[in-house]
């Protein structure tokens, strides 16, 4: 059977995120995660599944990406099919040519950082390696430490307040109350959490959102911030902290996050919340 090409409708989501939770274990490179997903949601179940591509044999899914942006694709490879060389280059031909419609003409991005066989390939057609990232991970076999601050589990009743520290801690955020209902509307959100850190005072200081694939598998911290006004005095510890616990809580077998090594605070803080780094990886890109 030949490799089809598809953009799922939204009843197709259930499935595909299904895959990828089946596709998460410990020890497994860094890949797109359900809660890469669940995180997209927010923008509604439409523009989910518009931003989705699946590559599949004989109606069964062998890799999944996400346009996180029209020139950027993030990938995910069923672990079995890392070395089917017919899929790794039907997978490059098509985010080659704009008009397979994955990837829009010009620049462009794609994070095949789980695949040799797709780097090599993807470097063959003239795509270069561009920034590192670093991912990192804690293991959740042993007991989590208390974070220090106070920790609210946020409902939807709540939502303004995850809202809120989002918007301060990213600038340009867009994250209103009404993409927080969106997101946790989303099938991915049945094994999510978002937590918010408060200081002494009663002020909410930082935010995470944690994703579980499912028992036993690791679950993803996506995204994590610090109110820009309370930066620098540990809360960013703190609240990675709080996400590890709430994930091994989940019945996560480790938590994973990844970030550009340029970026040297939030690899820190990683660090000293209990996370190790792992090897960098990087995305490769092509000019216009």
């Amino acid at each position: 059977m030949t490799i089809e090409l598809s953009t799922p409708g939204v009843d197709g989501l259930n499935e595909v995120v299904g895959a990828l939770r089946e596709w998460q274990y410990d020890g497994a490179p860094m890949q797109l995660h359900p809660g890469d997903l669940g995180w997209f949601w927010r923008f509604g179940a439409e523009a989910t599944a518009a931003a989705v591509r699946t590559w599949s044999r004989d109606g069964r899914i062998l890799a999944v990406g996400l346009l996180d942006h029209p020139r950027l694709l993030r990938l995910a490879i069923a672990p079995e099919a890392r070395r089917d060389e017919e899929l790794a280059r039907r997978l490059v031909e098509d985010v080659t040519r704009p008009e397979r419609g994955v990837l829009a003409a010009g620049k462009a991005h794609v994070d095949a950082s789980m695949c040799t066989l797709i780097q090599d390939l993807l470097f063959e057609a003239g795509w270069k390696a561009d920034e590192p990232w670093t991912p990192l991970r804690r293991d959740l076999t042993e007991p989590v430490e208390d974070p220090g601050v106070r920790i609210e589990v946020i409902g939807p009743e709540r939502a303004h307040v995850r809202t809120a520290v989002q918007r301060a801690s990213f600038a340009g955020s867009t994250f209103t109350d009404e993409r927080w209902h969106a997101m946790a509307a989303g099938p991915p959100y049945t094994d999510a959490r978002c937590l918010v850190a408060y200081d002494d005072q009663g002020d909410a200081v930082a935010a995470v959102t944690v994703w579980s694939a499912g028992p036993g598998k690791p679950g993803l911290l996506e995204p994590m911030g610090v109110h820009r006004e309370h930066r620098r005095r540990g809360y960013g510890t703190a609240i990675t902290i709080a996400a590890a616990a709430a994930l091994q809580r989940l019945g996560s077998s480790s938590a994973i996050v990844c970030t550009p090594s340029s970026n040297i605070a939030a690899v820190t803080t990683y660090e000293s919340a209990g996370f190790r780094r792992l090897p960098e990886i990087h995305d490769h890109y092509r000019d216009a």
